[in-house]
């Protein structure tokens, strides 16, 4: 089960590792960001929030128990994955404006790239620890009732052959779609009113996640919820800890200046999803209204980031009357 949450974590974030590399093909550093930022705020807030409300909904008189322990580790490298994050913005904030700018820039950049090395050295250990040495605590747990009759029930609908070439299929077609949606955001910006910020943090991953979304659904209704959680929480991880520092280095690669510095809105709405998420799971039971508490958080930073800027190359209409300058 461990190695099938994190398949199914793994492919459902294939969408979102190929438009970061075509929007970094285009030099689209905030779309990159944002739309990885948006990735694990939808994880972790809308996907895992609808399925505790659905799973609680549907299972209301029955014990939802899932381990802490898996919850734990992940949320533990969520919080490494904003510290992280963190350093380049608080070193910017702590040179400040003047003189050193241009150094603060540069150090952060390096800064960035270091902490990109150390995030997926963090991950490469969190695989290990999830595929050896402790792969136990990933096992999801059997709610009374539900043990051998689940297991005789469910087989498999595809074969390993049949499998991987729809897995290769999807592929291709994202990658080609990946590369219009990239290109288009910027003038849907224009013609629907929004802000690029909006469209890339909240609007892309909703779509791009909705193979988590719907698999994570399913199991909170079948009461599974530690393989709910393996989806959510591990496609959260697994953007956090594996995605942005990658992006960072393929960055590099490329000559493109991509640092960790998703800006404070950003930064602080991460840190909170992450922290409200793991007070959220902290008891090791489920009911519907921790679910109601995560969507509310996640409308909460969607209007925030709905309101705070204007679309792609629009400024603030000012009256001409109020910039006027009447001289005596």
């Amino acid at each position: 089960m461990a190695v099938g949450g994190l398949l199914n974590a793994t492919c459902g974030n294939a969408t979102e590792l190929i438009i970061a590399l075509f929007a970094l093909l285009k030099g689209k550093i905030e779309v990159v960001k944002c739309s990885l930022l948006g990735s694990v705020l939808s994880n972790l807030l809308l996907v895992l929030g609808s399925s505790l409300f659905c799973g609680g909904v549907v299972n209301l008189g029955a014990e939802q128990p899932y381990d802490r322990k898996q919850s734990d580790v992940s949320t533990g490298l969520l919080f490494l994955g904003v510290l992280c994050q963190s350093m380049p913005l608080l070193l910017r904030y702590a040179v400040g404006a003047g003189e050193h700018a241009v150094a603060a820039d540069t150090t952060a950049l390096y800064l960035s790239r270091a902490c990109s090395v150390v995030m997926l050295l963090a991950y490469v250990a969190y695989l290990f620890f999830q595929l050896k040495t402790h792969s136990q605590l990933f096992e999801p747990q059997e709610v009374d009732g539900d043990g051998a009759e689940a297991a005789d029930d469910e087989e498999a609908t595809l074969g390993l052959g049949s499998a991987l070439f729809w897995l290769i299929l999807m592929t291709v077609v994202i990658s080609v779609l990946s590369e219009y949606v990239v290109g288009t955001i910027e003038s849907t910006s224009q013609s629907w009113g929004l802000s690029v910020p909006f469209i890339s943090t909240i609007l892309l991953p909703i779509v791009g996640n909705a193979a988590e979304h719907a698999g994570a659904i399913i199991f909170a209704l079948k009461n599974k919820l530690d393989i709910t959680l393996g989806v959510a929480l591990g496609s959260a991880t697994q953007i956090s800890m594996f995605v942005v520092p990658l992006s960072v280095l393929v960055a590099w690669i490329m000559g493109v200046q991509m640092d960790l510095d998703f800006k404070l809105l950003e930064t602080v709405s991460l840190f909170i999803a992450v922290l409200v998420t793991a007070f959220t799971l902290q008891d090791g039971t489920s009911h519907y209204l921790k679910g109601i508490l995560l969507l509310l958080c996640y409308i909460v930073i969607g209007a925030c980031f709905f309101v705070t800027r204007q679309p792609a190359g629009q400024g603030l209409d000012v009256p001409s009357s109020s910039v006027s300058v009447q001289v005596a």
